[in-house]
């Protein structure tokens, strides 16, 4: 059996795609915590996703300033792509960033809605990601 490693442009490709992802952060006083996100990936650029800073995840964030993020398709066959990375966390913009990434899970009506309804104030994080796992079954 080969490899079922991604090759550079399938695992961007895949990351780009829309899939909730399941983001890793570090514990002192435990296991990581991992709890899911909406996130936006350009293949060869950044991967960000917006968080609270005074959520749990975003305080955990705020002192490690590393993390892990996971994006599967759970239909066959199975793929998945994992990254880690350093965090870069900067202003958050309505039009900018939560606009787009509520259009991107929930449609353009259901985007503006959730938007408009939303009072929690939030920060972007971003990271170039540093190292790659993947795996691809249907290269079996």
């Amino acid at each position: 059996m080969g490899t079922l490693a991604m090759t550079q442009s399938e695992r961007e490709q895949f990351l780009s795609e829309l899939h909730v992802g399941v983001l890793g952060i570090e514990r002192p006083d435990g296991p990581p915590l991992t709890v899911p996100v909406w996130y936006a990936y350009e293949p060869g650029g950044e991967l960000w996703f917006l968080i609270s800073p005074d959520s749990v995840k975003g305080r955990l964030l705020q002192k490690s300033m590393r993390f892990s993020l996971c994006a599967q398709s759970e239909s066959l066959p199975y793929k998945y792509v994992s990254i880690e990375g350093t965090a870069t966390i900067s202003p958050f913009d309505k039009e900018l960033h939560g606009r787009p990434i509520a259009r991107r899970y929930l449609g353009v009506k259901g985007g503006d809605s959730y938007v408009e309804n939303d009072d929690g104030e939030s920060v972007r994080v971003s990271t170039t990601p540093e190292r790659w796992f993947t795996v691809d079954y249907s290269k079996i």
